[in-house]
Formats: C-alpha cells, structure tokens, sequence
C-alpha cells in the first residue's frame, strides 16, 4: 500500500472517530434513531386492527410533513422510486419522451423514468451544491435543442424534452431558482428528486416545492425512516386529487361496493409504515439538532488535513445534513476503492458516491451532455459515518 493511501487512511480515520466521538468499535454510515415512541405507537396500529392502507396514522403522518415541507398536500406512497414515476405519468409523459436527469444520482431516479415510459438524458453535476450544473445545462440546451409549436426537441435524437429532475444529493439544494427559470424558458415540467432532502430549505423554502412536484423517500437509511416509503409533495389541487386516486387503484368511494374508473396502482403506505414515521417525525427537531452538531464537528476538524475538503452546505441552503461528503484531492478511483476498503475492513462504515448512471450497461447508450464534474466527482466523493447518534455524543 502507497504512502499517500496510508496517510489518507490515516487522516479520515482521525476525523471520524473524533468527531462521532462514538466509543463503539463498528461505525455505520446511518443508522435510524428509534426510542420506546415507535414501539408504542405499532403496538397501537396493530390494536386497532387498521394495518393496511386505511387508518389514523397515514392521515397524521401526512399531516406532519405537510407542516414541515409547508406543501399543500404530502401524499404517501410506498417508495421513491413509485413516488417519481407517478409523477411522471400524472403530468403526462409519453412513450421515449427525454427526461433530463443527472449521471450523479441514486438509481431510483433513473429506474422511474424509465418506468414511466420515458428516456433518460443525462446531464452534469456542479461540483460545490452536488445538484445540476446550471450554466452547463444552459449552454448544452441551447447547442442541442430545437423548438416546435412551443415544445423543445433533442435535436440529434428527434424525442420530446418531457421533464427534468434535480436532485437534492445529500439533502443540498442548489439554485433552484435558476433552473425554474431555465424550465420555463425551455418549457419543460419540473420534479424534484428530494429523496434525502426532508428538512432542507433553499431561500426558506422547502425541498420539493419549486417544480410542478416533488418526491421524498423514508426508506432505513434516510433522516426519518418508515422502514420503506416515500411521499409525493403536490401543491395543485387538482392534480393532489388525481395522485391520490390513483395510488389508491382508482377506486370510487361506496360503503361496500367496489367500483374502479380507471387504471391506478396499489401504491398506498400502509399504516403500521406510516405509525413508525409519525413516531419519527415527532423527534426530527431533535435529530436534525444532532445531525446539524456533527455536522460542525466534521467542517472544523476537517480543516487540519491538507488532502481532505468538507462539502459543506451550498449559499441560500439549509441543508437536513443527511451525509457528510468528504472530497479528497488528486484521487483516482482504484485508490479511492483501496482507502474504503481500509475504513470497512475496520470496522468504519463509509461508501462512495453513485456509480454514475451513464456508465451502467442498460443506460450506457443514453444521451448525455458532458459529464466532467460527475466524473471527477465520484472518484473524489467519500460519504462519512453521519448517523443522528454521532452527533448527541
């Protein structure tokens, strides 16, 4: 093994255990905080009998993240991954319509789009807020598009420019102002991809609520967790009504007759899911006061290693912390693999970025603009142990 490998090795190791400040022998990257509230609260699901997709859980879970977000309706569903793709069918997307989509993301993102009936288009990273590169994008929609009768063309494939979905990596919120008004200019539909953002703010607004919709996940390794799950945020009524039709398989309100008026899906959170999340949400103050701490700890002991850069939060952002991203300077990926291998081999949990959605073989043959910072990106990206515990220590 390298000196320099050594001594990165070394260096990561220093910074985690001092600011996890954990006296335990294995560090997981993040694990849920649970206390006797979900306990409590299942054992009251499971007496009322109300398991499945009706019960007074659902309704209060939503309830509170629609205080949080400040979305006009939160709607759960049963994953992420079903979040994206009904709001991409819900908005109309068709058959091969292009999706703009970043190559950095979790494969959840790209997966749905495909789902959905659509392709994805893959465009680069900003290197500081991790979301879409905005200048790049701008200048890359100019040189590649051509407008018809007011809808935007790829001009090399000949396929519609459906939508585009930013992601909030980490819980980082770029400029989302900016990419509205690229949206607009170009119209085209917005939706976030907020799977990791519950808490984070832009300008003071929530994750989720600049596009025309937006998706959150709950599942084991998230801020707050509903073992799996997600939500969709909707501020349009008429298309709140819609979602929550069709999650429920299209089914007409009768007292016992069943009556469906069209094609939906069976996409509903259950209740026991959504009584571990209402025991979760109730404690998010205090698990993003601790996420927010170690946060802190890892920014200032991270300035004495020289090979070591924190990603710290973008300007206008408040960000929920949910992982903590070191970058480490003139790395290649075979010996990023070498350094985490090391910390898991010893017991420390870290793990790279993404492996970058273009280079998997089903969608190696997607458009893309060009990927430079995303490349760069996922050799130097480390994700350090940041579970809410850490940070009460």
């Amino acid at each position: 093994m390298s000196k320099k490998i050594n001594d990165i090795y070394s260096d990561l190791t220093e910074l985690i255990k001092k600011s996890t400040k954990s006296k335990k022998k294995n560090l997981f990257l993040h694990n849920p905080y649970f206390d006797n509230k979900e306990h409590y609260y299942l054992k009251r699901c499971i007496k009322s009998t109300f398991v499945a997709s009706a019960g007074e859980f659902i309704r209060k879970f939503e309830n509170s993240l629609k205080k949080i977000t400040k979305s006009r309706d939160v709607i759960t569903v049963i994953n992420g991954t079903v979040a994206l793709k009904v709001c991409l069918e819900v908005l109309g997307i068709k058959k091969n319509d292009e999706v703009l989509v970043p190559s950095l993301t979790f494969v959840g993102t790209v997966n749905a789009i495909k789902h959905a009936g659509g392709n994805p288009h893959f465009i680069d990273t900003d290197s500081d807020t991790l979301g879409i590169d905005i200048k790049k994008l701008d200048s890359y929609l100019k040189k590649i598009t051509i407008k018809k009768n007011g809808v935007i063309f790829n001009k090399k494939t000949g396929k519609k420019i459906f939508a585009m979905i930013p992601v909030h990596v980490f819980g980082k919120i770029g400029n989302m102002n900016e990419l509205i008004k690229i949206s607009k200019r170009y119209n085209f539909k917005v939706i976030e991809d907020a799977a990791e953002a519950l808490g984070s703010f832009y300008k003071g607004v929530h994750a989720g609520n600049f596009g025309h919709l937006g998706i959150l996940s709950f599942n084991g390794n998230k801020v707050i967790t509903t073992g799996s799950g997600g939500a969709i945020l909707c501020n349009s009524k008429k298309l709140s009504i819609k979602i929550r039709h069709l999650v429920s398989t299209a089914k007409v309100n009768h007292p016992w007759d069943f009556l469906h008026d069209e094609i939906g899906w069976n996409y509903k959170m259950n209740n026991l899911s959504s009584a571990v999340g209402q025991a979760q949400i109730e404690k998010f103050k205090k698990i993003k006061k601790y996420k927010t701490k170690l946060k802190d700890r890892y920014k200032n002991n991270s300035k004495k290693f020289k090979n070591l850069i924190f990603s710290d939060e973008p300007k206008n952002c408040e960000s929920n912390n949910w992982l903590n991203v070191i970058f480490i300077k003139r790395i290649n990926l075979n010996d990023r693999n070498k350094i985490l291998n090391l910390l898991n081999k010893n017991g420390i949990n870290c793990r790279p970025v993404w492996k970058l959605m273009h280079k998997l073989k089903m969608y190696k043959n997607s458009p893309k603009s060009n990927l430079s910072n995303a490349i760069k990106l996922e050799k130097s990206v480390i994700c350090l142990p940041s579970s809410a515990e850490y940070g009460k220590n």
